[in-house]
């Protein structure tokens, strides 16, 4: 019998077929990053082990430079073995890990428990990306990312509306949190093992063959290599330009609850709360933008539109933390229209950094979403290490000025990526690269 994690198709799959596939894709996504979502108790957590923030953020770094070379491993091995033998069964280990969480009692205990983890979800998450990708031809590639992101952002999502609710029914315990996690990573990890498939090897093959005289910037005749990514200006735009725009994302993905609670004097619950509404707007906008996107077969002036938008909302909460009367409906709000500006941009992006990349090589996109996953945890090492040092020297705004300078400097840098910035055929007329097997 083949097991569900070995399952491969001959076929590519198309109409439901590929849609559940698609699902099953952006499930692991979600779990993956939800196994990994610390921020909704982090307050708890620094009054239970006695640590500062500085204390805690140098823990939590060592932890992601261990799940960053993983990330990098895991991209590169996906593109050798297949994506779900590498992902299924790790889902299935990050799950078990959630519950040894419950165990820790120390910072060094914390630090191997975050370790471990940040090792199997870094492979995880460098999987599952190109799994999508494998699953949705160019037409459709804004949508399809951002259903994966939902990922990463509904993990957040999910993981604050639950500490939210449910923090005060087990009477404000941290540990409650991770056997929620563990139990609900358990069950749907097994859903997804019964339901994914990926590509067989072969008909990969077939389908690069076919990119590649669309492309027509392949040579066929020799094996793909990093170095035609990394030799390539775009490339580097793509690398710096999220790296700079992740600082904001990640500051609110890894500190959110506890800024708030430090600046505006929020309880967890209701930091939670507020973080919630963030992201449940960043959701919203990541698939309505999403679609829109792709039926303009347009890239970069959402990337840019967005951004001006984080931007102007990162300039008013400096704002607002320089008050002392705001209320909690107000910092929702502001919180939710600075999460659809951040919506508008990432998944456009995505979509352009896919595209871009599979222009170069599109037997290299394990590997470009490895480097990816790499930079997305390089980024949060840096957060880690330099937020708290800053905070304990100058305060909260002070860093939220370094965010927003961050995401200023972006925008230059959208002029380098490849893509048109208005719309000069029908949306019909678009000619992309397609896959063999799909329909026309």
């Amino acid at each position: 019998m083949v097991l569900p994690h070995r399952r491969e198709l001959a076929e590519y799959p198309t109409g439901s077929r590929r849609l559940r596939i698609l699902a099953m894709a952006v499930l692991a996504s979600l779990i993956g990053s939800y196994e990994g979502q610390i921020a909704p108790v982090v307050p708890l957590l620094l009054d239970d082990l006695d640590m500062s923030l500085v204390t805690y953020g140098s823990v939590s770094a060592i932890a992601l430079i261990a799940g960053a070379v993983a990330a990098m491993a895991g991209g590169r091995l996906t593109d050798i073995v297949g994506r779900v033998r590498l992902l299924v069964p790790l889902l299935l280990v990050t799950a078990l890990m959630c519950y040894g969480m419950t165990l820790v009692t120390t910072p060094g205990q914390l630090l191997f428990a975050r370790a471990a983890l940040s090792v199997v979800d870094g492979m995880v998450m460098a999987a599952s990306a190109p799994l999508v990708r494998d699953f949705s031809p160019r037409l459709g590639r804004a949508q399809a990312f951002a259903f994966w992101t939902w990922g990463p952002v509904g993990a957040n999502f999910l993981a604050a509306a639950i500490a939210g609710a449910t923090l005060p029914l087990f009477d404000g315990q941290w540990r409650s949190q991770f056997i929620i996690m563990g139990t609900v990573s358990l069950i749907v990890s097994l859903v997804i093992a019964c339901n994914i498939a990926d590509l067989s090897p072969q008909l990969r093959a077939r389908i690069q063959q076919t990119e590649q005289r669309a492309v027509g910037q392949v040579r066929a005749d020799r094996p793909p290599r990093s170095r035609d990514l990394f030799g390539h200006p775009v490339m580097w735009a793509h690398v710096v330009g999220i790296s700079v725009w992740l600082v904001l994302y990640l500051t609110l993905s890894l500190f959110g609850q506890t800024m708030l609670a430090e600046t505006f004097g929020l309880s967890a619950a209701a930091a939670s709360s507020v973080m919630s509404g963030f992201w449940v707007l960043n959701l919203g906008t990541l698939i309505a933008v999403g679609r829109f996107s792709d039926r303009l077969q347009l890239r970069k002036p959402f990337i840019a539109i967005g951004t001006v938008i984080a931007v102007l909302m990162t300039a008013y909460f400096g704002v607002l933390m320089a008050r002392d009367d705001v209320g909690v409906v107000h910092l929702l709000v502001a919180g939710a229209l600075l999460g659809a500006g951040m919506g508008t941009a990432y998944a456009p992006w995505m979509a352009n950094f896919s595209e871009n990349t599979e222009d170069l090589d599109p037997r290299l996109q394990g590997t470009a979403w490895g480097v990816f996953s790499l930079l997305t945890r390089v980024v949060a090492v840096l957060v880690l290490f330099a937020l708290p040092r800053v905070v304990a020297a100058t305060d909260w705004s002070t860093w939220m000025l370094v965010a927003l300078l961050c995401l200023v400097a972006f925008l230059p840098i959208t002029l380098l990526f490849r893509g048109p910035w208005r719309r000069t055929t029908p949306p019909d007329a678009v000619a992309v690269p397609e896959r063999e097997g799909e329909p026309r």
